[in-house]
């Protein structure tokens, strides 16, 4: 007789998860995010997929990336920016700053006085 095992997660998932763990014979316990909790929860999700794609192997960066992709979109729709909007941001921020092409690590700053 197996032994029945609760894992707490307390974590925002993508909508498909509770369907998915139920066809796998378990019960998920879910419930839906008021406004006040959405931003908080998406940008710990971004912090905890930004960590998986840091740990990713090679193989796996693209699928890590793509999760990324998404929560950015999911934060991007509920603070109302579009896609267009935050193109635009971005092409802004790189004409004034620069780009990651260059590749520089900044390793001191030493003041001139």
């Amino acid at each position: 007789m197996s032994q029945q095992q609760t894992i707490m997660y307390g974590k925002l998932v993508r909508d498909r998860i509770p369907d998915i763990i139920e066809a796998e014979g378990c019960t998920a316990e879910v419930r839906v995010l008021d406004e006040s909790e959405l931003v908080p929860a998406l940008t710990a999700k971004l912090a905890e997929e930004a960590e998986e794609l840091r740990q990713a192997e090679p193989a796996d960066r693209l699928g890590e990336l793509a999760d990324i992709y998404e929560v950015m979109a999911a934060l991007a729709e509920t603070l109302g920016f579009s896609e267009r909007q935050i193109q635009e941001a971005a092409s802004h921020k790189r004409a004034e700053r620069g780009g990651f092409s260059r590749r520089l690590w900044l390793d001191k700053v030493t003041s001139a006085g």
